[in-house]
């Protein structure tokens, strides 16, 4: 399974702050209530507690801190500013001591409950993960964006973005086998080998499998077109596959699979491991039978 599957605009929105924050961000995540006014005000001088504030609203914004804590929008120091009657061109000042922003840091962390990347927080992810990987049919890269909201809403502080690509990656491998393994786990033994046979080229013919064929639709309204539809229909339902019990399988898992047997090569699917192969033509099957009826009826 893929691991680099994020752009490179995407590596450097991880855990930092977008060009713009909207007024939207601005009102949600960098108000400061009573709460947060108490704490930023035990900090001594102004700098302080400007640098404090925003320390404490980035991690909440990014779920993160950053190695230069003034490393922040405009808008978002001027805002948070405003709101603690504090001029911003103090802002620089609160660089000068390292251990001061560390102990913020320390402070922060304790108070509002933000915890590392860590059992048991990184298996409730990865658990979270596969049941929406298995459940759906999401790219990895809207998984990721998924996974990084939910550590940010539990107050998860952000993993490096390799380790939350190769956990998005091996979530997506787990459930693909497991999809596999219990689709090819369905037919008997006859109808995998009815499966396999779609990839067979007919005698005669150069190019085209059974498969390729069976995935072409009519294309008229006629008597010959609704003879070949039906005869479509009865070769894939010869198969027993609409007998079989899919019940424990997501119904969205089965298309997405069907759609990609219904475009890949026939020589493409022939050289996947077996499991994988009669999953593949297990889903298509499934799926085609129901199209071939309704092109008979369009017919």
């Amino acid at each position: 399974m893929p691991v680099d599957f994020l752009t490179d605009a995407q590596k450097r929105r991880y855990g930092r702050y977008p060009e713009e924050v909207s007024a939207v961000q601005l009102a949600r995540f960098f108000h400061i209530d009573d709460t947060d006014r108490a704490l930023i005000g035990q900090r001594r001088g102004d700098a302080n507690r400007l640098g404090f504030a925003l320390q404490l609203l980035t991690v909440r914004f990014l779920g993160t801190f950053l190695s230069n804590p003034v490393d922040v929008p405009a808008t978002v120091v001027g805002h948070v500013a405003r709101q603690l009657g504090i001029d911003a061109s103090c802002l620089p000042r609160y660089l000068d001591r390292e251990p001061t922003r560390h102990e913020h840091r320390a402070e922060i962390r304790e108070f509002y409950g933000y915890r590392d990347f860590s059992p048991p927080w990184s298996f409730r992810l990865s658990r979270w993960l596969f049941l929406r990987a298995w459940l759906g049919s999401e790219r990895p890269s809207l998984l990721f964006d998924l996974g990084t909201s939910w550590l940010v809403e539990h107050k998860i502080l952000l993993p490096g973005v390799t380790t939350l690509t190769c956990l998005v990656a091996r979530i997506r491998e787990r459930t693909a086998n497991r999809l596999w393994q219990r689709l090819c786990a369905l037919p008997s033994t006859e109808q995998q080998d009815g499966l396999e046979a779609l990839l067979q080229i007919p005698e005669g013919a150069r190019y085209n499998s059974h498969l390729d064929r069976l995935r072409r639709s009519p294309t008229r309204v006629s008597a010959p077109a609704l003879i070949v539809a039906l005869q479509r229909y009865e070769e894939l339902r010869a198969l027993g596959v609409g007998k079989l019990d899919f019940s424990g399988i997501p119904p969205v898992r089965i298309k997405h699979l069907a759609r990609y047997a219904a475009t890949a090569w026939a020589p493409t699917l022939a050289r996947m491991p077996r499991q994988r192969r009669i999953a593949m033509l297990l889903a298509f099957v499934s799926v085609y039978e129901v199209n071939a009826l309704d092109d008979a009826w369009t017919c």
